[in-house]
């Protein structure tokens, strides 16, 4: 607080804080761009995962993606009741090699292009100049990331 006018300062500027409401953010336009595709952000996760490790496990999907082996059991029933993937388990009680559709394959596509879009509304060339320079950032940082 300033002493002369008795209002609070400037908030106390915390990096988890700043990437927390950012990550937010980007959470809320990522769920809105995905709700016509039937996707959420979390089963989009999963649908990626399945698809670029085929055969994957529950077990091996749940550390992926930092949940219970139960919550990943529930999204992947509900992914495969869709028709976007398939568990290839041999038979009851082996272990599961879950693999992503055709129709899962071209959703996946078509999320893509909904995550492009997201991209460039929050750090394209439009965007507010800071949120442009984490993009820049994260870019330098982790390499390989299409301008949007």
């Amino acid at each position: 607080m300033t002493i002369e006018n008795r209002r609070p300062g400037p908030p106390v500027t915390s990096v988890s804080i700043v990437l927390l409401t950012l990550a937010r953010r980007i959470e809320t336009e990522l769920n809105t761009v995905l709700a016509p595709l039937d996707l959420t952000v979390s089963r989009l996760g999963l649908l990626g995962h399945i698809a670029g490790v085929p055969g994957v496990s529950f077990s091996d999907l749940a550390r992926m993606s930092g949940t219970t082996v139960q919550s990943v059991h529930s999204a992947v029933k509900v992914l495969a009741g869709a028709g976007l993937v398939r568990d290839n388990t041999a038979r009851a009680g082996s272990a599961s090699a879950i693999e992503i559709t055709p129709d899962g394959a071209r959703l996946l596509d078509a999320a893509t292009g909904a995550i492009a879009e997201v991209d460039d509304l929050l750090f394209g060339p439009a965007a507010d100049p800071i949120q442009q320079q984490v993009a820049g950032a994260v870019r330098a940082a982790f390499g390989g990331f299409a301008t949007p």
